[in-house]
């Protein structure tokens, strides 16, 4: 570690990076004894993967294995490899990972790079890269999104990331920052966030129940710009915090979490929609974005920014244009409250209700566990290399469950629940 980067940690709160290590292998994992971890993180992000180390060995764990990525080690595709090379991946690694998860080992990703790294680059070449290594990660990625095994994301203030949020700040002030709102939103700023996120699990599990109960047909979206209908697949099942992966090992996938979803009906989609909040990805930012759907699909996109990168993405495969999730936040979610856009996902979901392009989660659908992937898609689930959340919620959004007689329920008022 440089000097640099020994100044840029000591801006870090290391008792709360601790909390967060703990957090993310006792609550999001539930790392079993004996169990292997496989993680992947940015190289900034080693003072938080050496905590994890720690934390996974006490609770017994049979071997960590961190894989790093390197921000200059990226660029440096981008800016000098020839072009071929943007149609491959390494799918000899990506074997490898599924053959680990086939093992039951756990799976960490730790995110923490600067949202705009390829913002200057060619969009074509990152959308070729995109899409080799979504094809390249299918044998991997689908034990995650079957939830076969246990799995968490989490995050760590990279200093780019944290200059990209508060640029007026000098680095380590930004960095200071960025990880005072990651330690809130993932609620290790108290004395005991096991606790915390057990009474928060609790929570969402009320909200689940309630909406499992009343086995809605479909949900509508109605708001500024944005007149929805999303179709609820047939079986499907509201998730939302601590579940249970097929291993049998009950987890938080997502550090941190404020919604609650379930799976789309791929076909049963009617309407327009608007983003409340930019979307970061892969590097460009793609702004108000506004889509209409027929049956199910996206047959017009539009864009004030990004619109080109948004059409790519759009153009992945047959399921990009169709819905894979369908969530619910309300506008009052901490992470909202907070009133920053972190540039990622992770967080910026967790502002606003949201839909997400593309790949279902067998999960969300009754007995899940036991549905071959010809069951899922007959009940309406949706298939594809891409699954990207973005947001259509806002304190201006009402939404009303639809029941199978066509009977009306509020279910969201001026962005709350009702």
């Amino acid at each position: 570690m440089t000097e640099h980067q020994r100044n840029i940690s000591a801006a870090i709160d290391p008792v709360k990076l601790d909390r967060l290590a703990e957090v993310a292998v006792k609550v999001g994992l539930n790392l079993q004894p004996g169990q292997d971890l496989f993680l992947t993180a940015p190289m900034a992000a080693l003072p938080l993967v050496r905590r994890i180390a720690v934390h996974a060995y006490k609770a017994g764990a049979g071997i960590v294995t961190p894989l790093f990525s390197d921000e200059e080690i990226t660029l440096a595709r981008y800016q000098n490899a020839s072009d071929a090379s943007f149609d491959r991946a390494p799918s000899w690694l990506y074997q490898g990972i599924a053959q680990a998860f086939e093992g039951n080992t756990a799976r960490l990703a730790i995110v923490g790079d600067n949202p705009m790294l390829l913002a200057n680059e060619d969009a074509s070449k990152v959308s070729r890269a995109s899409k080799a290594n979504s094809m390249a990660y299918k044998p991997a990625l689908e034990k995650i999104a079957g939830f076969d095994i246990n799995w968490n994301i989490v995050a760590y203030p990279g200093a780019a990331w944290a200059k990209q949020m508060f640029p007026d700040l000098a680095e380590d002030l930004a960095v200071a920052k960025l990880a005072e709102a990651i330690f809130a939103a993932s609620r290790v700023d108290n004395d005991d966030p096991i606790a915390n996120w057990t009474a928060h699990n609790a929570a969402l599990r009320t909200r689940t129940e309630w909406l499992n109960g009343k086995r809605f047909s479909a949900l509508h979206f109605t708001g500024p710009g944005t007149d929805l209908v999303v179709g609820l697949a047939d079986g499907h099942e509201w998730q939302g915090g601590a579940s249970s992966g097929k291993n049998g090992i009950i987890c938080n996938a997502n550090i941190p979490t404020e919604e609650v979803f379930t799976t789309p009906h791929a076909l049963r989609v009617e309407g327009h929609a608007s983003s409340t909040k930019p979307l970061s990805y892969q590097g460009t930012l793609i702004d108000n974005i506004r889509v209409r759907f027929e049956a199910g699909r996206i047959v017009e996109a539009k864009a004030s920014r990004g619109e080109e990168v948004l059409n790519k993405v759009l153009d992945t495969d047959d399921g990009a244009r169709r819905l894979g999730e369908v969530a619910l936040v309300p506008h009052s979610s901490p992470i909202s409250a907070g009133g920053l856009l972190f540039y990622n996902t992770l967080f910026d979901e967790n502002a606003a209700c949201h839909i997400a392009l593309g790949q279902c989660y067998s999960k969300c659908f009754l007995d899940g566990a036991n549905l071959s992937p010809e069951q899922i898609a007959a009940q309406g689930g949706n298939k594809s290399l891409i699954h990207i959340d973005w947001m259509i919620g806002s304190g201006e959004v009402d939404i009303d469950g639809i029941g199978a007689d066509g009977s009306r329920t509020p279910v969201f008022r001026k962005g709350e629940w009702a």
